[in-house]
């Protein structure tokens, strides 16, 4: 028998039958006098309870030569399932790709899986998203990708987390890449910055600047949207190279000049503030975002060089409407005609009052002298 087993050395590769299976170990005829015995924690990478749960009688198996004696020659199948793994395993990770793993174990920080040799999944790697209970994942198949492997010191860590950011990565470069430039969609706000809103059209974020949120001024994003609204943007540009996408809400809605000629009446007297001063005149904001021009003449009853010399930028004025122009978008207005009409409208009250004053009796003595005829 000593003879015989001098024809083995300890890493040798051979092939054998199971012939009987004990609980805490497997015996395996590999072609000699004495049977291989395989140890239970030779068996599997994982811990089992007893070796009939991973193998059967007649089973035929290859094993690694791990230790010989005179009398005893000690197999580990286990051996040749790390080796073959730990090949397939750089394999995987030189090509960057995904394989599957059943979750065989939840320990603390993670979960376990059984690839041949002992993966493990952290917790942080598990979902994009944070996993307060990983009860659930006993049994189920995950896909991963190798994030570290070291074969040295048994090391291999993989993640399902890398899998799914794969994969949204490569769904947001097709939205990019299908989404037209002057299309209108739906989306969700889902960030607010002091410079606009980062909108969701299907996978990826494009930014509505502050100035594309309204036709009118818009001081504070957050004063106007919030967090979980639903709007309608207008594509304004696309860069697929650096993953950006102009988007504008105020596009999508009807302009502050739409209806104007409805709602501005000629010859009507309305307030508004002062927004630019030029040359030859004054742009006073008589609407949201609808400007209309006083020119220098119809600034002030007398003659003025400069609009500055009477007006100042933010002051609140009273206008009367000269002539609405909705095709070329085009107010024209009149201080000077507003205060005109308000000085004959004082005049006019002023001289009723007099002249009832100056003749002695009033409206309502006549109205009282009339009544008492028919008494």
């Amino acid at each position: 028998m000593a003879e015989e087993m001098n024809v083995f050395s300890v890493g040798d590769l051979v092939k054998g039958t199971v012939t009987k299976v004990e609980d805490k170990q497997v015996f395996v005829d590999v072609g000699f006098k004495v049977d291989g015995i395989v140890p239970i924690s030779e068996l599997a990478t994982l811990h089992i309870e007893k070796a009939g749960d991973v193998i059967a009688v007649n089973d035929e198996v290859e094993l690694q030569v791990t230790k010989v004696e005179d009398d005893e020659l000690i197999l580990s199948k286990k051996a040749v399932q790390a080796e073959k793994a730990w090949l397939m395993l750089e394999d995987v990770q030189r090509k960057d790709a995904v394989i599957e793993a059943v979750v065989a174990e939840i320990v603390k920080g993670g979960l376990v899986v059984d690839l041949g040799v002992r993966g493990f999944v952290p917790a942080s790697h598990v979902e994009r998203h944070f996993v307060e209970d990983f009860s659930s994942y006993e049994g189920e198949t995950l896909q991963v990708k190798v994030i570290e492997l070291d074969k040295g010191n048994n090391k291999l860590i993989l993640s399902q987390r890398a899998v799914q950011e794969d994969e949204v990565e490569h769904k947001k470069k097709q939205t990019l890449q299908s989404i037209e430039v002057g299309s209108t969609l739906s989306g969700t706000v889902q960030r607010l910055a002091t410079f606009g809103a980062f909108v969701d059209i299907g996978g990826v974020d494009g930014l509505v600047h502050i100035s594309q949120i309204a036709h009118e001024r818009v001081e504070n994003p957050q004063d106007v949207l919030s967090e979980g609204d639903t709007v309608t943007v207008k594509v304004l540009s696309v860069d697929i190279d650096n993953e950006r996408i102009s988007l504008s809400i105020k596009e999508t809605l009807p302009g502050p000049w739409a209806n104007v000629g409805s709602t501005l009446n000629v010859n009507e007297v309305v307030s508004g503030k002062v927004k630019r001063l030029v040359n030859f005149g004054a742009f006073v904001e008589v609407l949201p975002g609808v400007e209309g021009l006083v020119h220098i003449s119809q600034i002030s009853t007398r003659h003025i060089g400069n609009p500055a010399e009477v007006l100042e930028v933010g002051e609140t004025v009273k206008v009367k409407i000269l002539e609405v122009n909705e095709v070329d978008n085009r107010i024209s207005l009149s201080i000077r005609e507003a205060q005109e009409d308000e000085t004959r409208s004082q005049t006019k009250a002023y001289e009723k009052e007099h002249q009832e004053e100056s003749s002695g009796f009033s409206l309502a003595d006549m109205i009282g002298d009339q009544l008492k005829k028919y008494r």
